[in-house]
């Protein structure tokens, strides 16, 4: 008996824990940080305690028989609560990158699996081998992807449509409902399902890997060309000459003299500190997985003050020579963690 409950735990969980360590191994750049993964699957897990009475009001509310609700109404109720993680991880620049959004993702829907069959194994333990093989193949596997896809259909549309907010999120969370609502469908065997899953998944998070590692490519050699050329006109005195230069100037009829200088040492640490973030990504594809020194540290306090003083609206006079895209701003919370 104790030796079946731990086959069937083994098969429930494994298969989900197992691809998630693959997913997080073959970052090359190591982007996730491991304890941000563990803490996605704990909140994962606290999305399947919270579905639990959601499904159970709405099961109510909505008077459909268990079958049709499970169908189409409990995907929609999973699949958003998941999404909720992943927006907050988003609204907090925790997530810089395509590749990024799929770890998180998949984290979260693994959580969530984690927690559904510990307690389908609380409450069923006699259930028979093959549903657990279908549980932690198909199930668990299927959670996993269809909020890494929502994480990864979010991250694209929010870099493409910045300004739209939630709004950006629905296409990826329609998807992700629609992928488990058809899985719940069975419209064929339970194994044929689960076949379907473990053959699609791979290609899915292959291309997601692949076009993740080219963006990220693209941006590091951009922004490394421009970041630079940027800091160099600043050190060289040349400044004033510059268009850089000019509008600073320009500025002193707005701000006070200390507090466009403020702007120009913003300016420079700045761009000072996201030149050693794309440094730091770039010893990290090589195998050098180093943190983040004392001195960087203290740049970041720095910038931190720089940031009050300026104040809002001197955030918004220099965001002309700032690139604040998502990418951007995620990189100073990797020298910071």
């Amino acid at each position: 008996m104790i030796a079946d409950f731990v086959l069937h735990a083994l098969l429930g969980l494994l298969p989900v824990c197992c691809f998630l360590a693959a997913l997080v191994y073959l970052d090359s750049y190591k982007l996730v940080p491991m304890k941000w993964v563990l803490g996605a699957i704990v909140l994962g897990c606290v999305t399947g305690v919270a579905s639990y009475p959601l499904n159970m009001i709405g099961l109510q509310w909505l008077d459909v028989d268990f079958t049709t609700y499970t169908r189409y109404f409990a995907p929609l109720v999973e699949e958003a609560l998941k999404a909720l993680i992943i927006w907050v991880l988003m609204r907090n620049n925790r997530i810089g990158f395509v590749v990024d959004a799929a770890i998180f993702g998949f984290a979260v829907g693994a959580g969530f699996a984690i927690f559904e069959n510990l307690y389908y194994l609380t409450i069923l333990p006699d259930l028979k081998m093959g549903t657990w093989v279908v549980r932690g193949f198909g199930t668990a596997m299927m959670h996993g992807g269809a909020t890494a896809i929502f994480a990864v259909i979010a991250h694209t549309m929010l870099e493409q449509y910045p300004t739209r907010g939630w709004i950006a999120l629905l296409p990826g969370l329609s998807i992700a409902a629609i992928t488990h609502s058809v899985f719940n469908h069975f419209f064929f065997t339970p194994i044929i399902n689960t076949a379907l899953v473990l053959g699609i998944l791979p290609l899915l998070f292959t291309v997601v890997f692949d076009r993740s590692d080219k963006a990220l490519s693209d941006w590091l050699g951009a922004g490394f060309d421009a970041d630079t050329e940027l800091l160099e006109l600043i050190n060289s005195g040349e400044l004033s000459n510059s268009k850089v230069g000019l509008y600073l100037q320009s500025l002193r009829e707005k701000f006070e003299g200390p507090v466009v200088a403020d702007l120009l040492c913003y300016l420079r640490l700045h761009t000072e500190l996201s030149i050693r973030a794309k440094g730091l990504l770039m010893m990290r594809e090589s195998g050098f997985v180093n943190k983040a020194g004392v001195e960087t540290r203290a740049k970041l306090e720095e910038l931190n003050y720089l940031e009050d003083s300026i104040g809002t609206t001197g955030k918004l006079a220099i965001k002309p020579f700032l690139r604040m895209s998502q990418k951007d701003l995620w990189q100073f919370y990797m020298l910071s963690g």
